[in-house]
């Protein structure tokens, strides 16, 4: 096995040592007291302690329905939950907060655009852009809207790097065109895809454009005002917040326009059995009790980004991701997937020989957490000719000595397996 590449000229300011310490699931033992190397950031992060203490704080000292209630409770709780709300939309340079939903998470965001903007916008023949590497998530609501309207998806390719064809893209948007749906960043490969060139191309057409950021706000500064997206849509829990909670960010006079998801409280203006008016923005969009405790520990996990060094943190985790694709390419028979000039977070990668699914098995019993299988991309997976990868997942957290664990249990995954 060769010795661990010379990580000495990795230079940054980034305390990893002491953000490592701010997250209690990172410092447990599994497994015969492995320590837990957890490199599936991609599919969930783990949580800081001021988010874990957030949420538990707010269940122990203002726990309240928000909104209308006039109690102390019910103000500490509305209070709160409407500064959470400011909190993200300053994140993500949102003019208003008023122009940021809560919803459930990326997916949901996704359907509520489907289901209301594309509902009253698309009709027979009418097209709708994806690329070849969605999310499952970014692609079965339109596929549902396009059943159910008689329009069309149009997907544009991918090569053989992950690489979106902005050629092929520019020829797809026509007349018909009706919205562009992309990720800022591939799950599967990490690619990073030019959604600022993307936005202008399709608004030199008069074309919406809705942009999933699910893997994107965790490592990408988004600023959505200058990006000048229609929609903008991620979850929570991918960025060191809870479950359950996530953001769908809209232009204002889109979201007027469009009618409400879901019918039920905190959504109307006024009820009669004749007729029902809907409230304001944000709240048109938020029917029924709210996920309280999620959105303010959301809040909490902005507030603790904001207490770090983002910069900082990108050139961190652009070396690290660097040095994890020098030293996985030592493995005999590994071969990585999605290697775009410009990408983030995510290493994909099979071995000659070796089951994905056996491989993360056996990495799991060396205290190492991966994700293995199509990664909800089975269309990208269909295009590589690839059943499923192997798919290490960075975060913040994560260490070069966490990368070199993994490369010698892949090491012993080749022995065991081959």
């Amino acid at each position: 096995m060769p010795a661990s590449v010379d990580t000495t000229g990795l230079q940054t300011s980034f305390d990893v040592a002491r953000v490592r310490a701010d997250f209690p699931a990172l410092h447990q033992r599994i497994y015969d007291g492995r320590p837990l190397v957890y490199l599936d950031n991609a599919a969930t992060t783990q949580k800081p302690q001021v988010v874990i203490d957030r949420i538990r704080d707010f269940y122990a000292r203002e726990n309240a329905n928000v909104h209308r209630g006039v109690h102390y409770l019910s103000q500490l709780a509305s209070d709160a939950y409407d500064e959470a709300r400011r909190l993200i939309a300053a994140f993500i340079g949102a003019p208003d907060p008023s122009q940021v939903i809560f919803t459930r998470g990326t997916t949901e965001s996704i359907n509520l655009v489907a289901a209301t903007y594309g509902r009253q916008c698309v009709g027979p023949g009418d097209e709708i852009v994806l690329s070849a590497m969605e999310h499952h998530s970014n692609i079965v609501p339109w596929q549902i809207l396009c059943e159910e309207k008689g329009a069309h998806l149009r997907v544009v390719p991918v090569d053989e790097q992950g690489v979106l064809d902005l050629e092929a893209l520019e020829h797809m948007l026509g007349e018909r065109t009706r919205l562009v749906a992309i990720a800022h960043v591939s799950n599967a490969l990490g690619t990073v895809n030019p959604v600022r060139e993307i936005i202008q191309m399709a608004h030199a057409r008069g074309i919406p454009v809705l942009i999933d950021g699910a893997q994107a706000v965790q490592h990408l500064e988004v600023n959505v005002a200058e990006l000048d997206c229609d929609f903008y849509c991620f979850s929570g829990h991918k960025m060191y917040g809870p479950t359950g909670i996530g953001i769908l960010y809209g232009k204002a006079e889109l979201l007027e326009a469009m009618p409400p998801y879901q019918g039920g409280g905190d959504m109307i203006e006024r009820v009669t059995f004749e007729r029902t008016t809907y409230n304001r923005l944000p709240y048109k969009f938020e029917a029924g009790t709210p996920h309280i405790a999620g959105a303010i520990g959301l809040g909490a996990a902005v507030t603790y980004l904001n207490g770090l060094d983002r910069a900082a943190i990108a050139r961190y985790e652009d070396e690290l991701l660097r040095y994890a694709t020098e030293r996985l390419q030592e493995v005999p028979g590994l071969r990585l997937i999605g290697t775009a000039p410009h990408k983030v977070s995510v290493l994909s990668f099979v071995l000659d020989g070796v089951h994905p699914y056996d491989a993360g098995t056996l990495l799991d019993q060396m205290g190492i957490a991966v994700r293995t299988g199509h990664h909800c991309a089975q269309p990208l997976m269909d295009r590589l000719g690839l059943s499923g990868t192997i798919r290490a997942s960075l975060a913040l957290y994560n260490t070069r000595e966490e990368i070199d664990a993994l490369v010698q249990a892949l090491y012993r995954v080749v022995r065991l397996l081959r």
